[in-house]
């Protein structure tokens, strides 16, 4: 059963922009949605590893919320063990272009967050005195 999750908007002129957000504001939601979009269907562990710092209950947590919210599907198999994929819901797909937005807006402006456009923590290490060296 889902949850009356955006009962508390009262309509006014942001209401609209509140109950978007809502369904997005979530730590890793917008994320989860932007991979699925751009890797289509995916099984847990494929998200997990796309989200080096999620937790398994969190992710699960937030996969839960998207689903209840109709932005994913969730597809379970009848086999053991049990396999379960995750798929953008037609709904989701509505968000594409905002997905995409949001994508090009944080690549535009990534660097006023103190992370070199670009830059991808996980192909760098670090030297002696702590500073990014690129990996090679």
């Amino acid at each position: 059963m889902a949850k009356a999750r955006h009962s508390r908007f009262d309509c006014s002129p942001g209401c609209s922009v509140e109950a978007a957000i809502g369904l997005i504001d979530g730590k890793w939601k917008s994320v989860i949605l932007f991979h699925l979009m751009k890797d289509g269907t995916m099984r847990f562990n494929a998200i997990q590893r796309h989200l080096c710092k999620v937790t398994p209950r969190m992710l699960t947590n937030q996969l839960r919320e998207l689903e209840e919210d109709g932005l994913i599907t969730r597809k379970v198999y009848a086999q053991v063990p049990p396999k379960v994929e995750y798929s953008l819901s037609p709904l989701g797909n509505t968000m594409k272009p905002i997905l995409l937005a949001l994508h090009a807006w944080g690549d535009e402006n990534i660097g006023l967050y103190g992370k070199p456009h670009g830059h991808d923590p996980r192909d760098a290490s670090t030297d002696a005195q702590g500073q990014l060296q690129p990996a090679e």
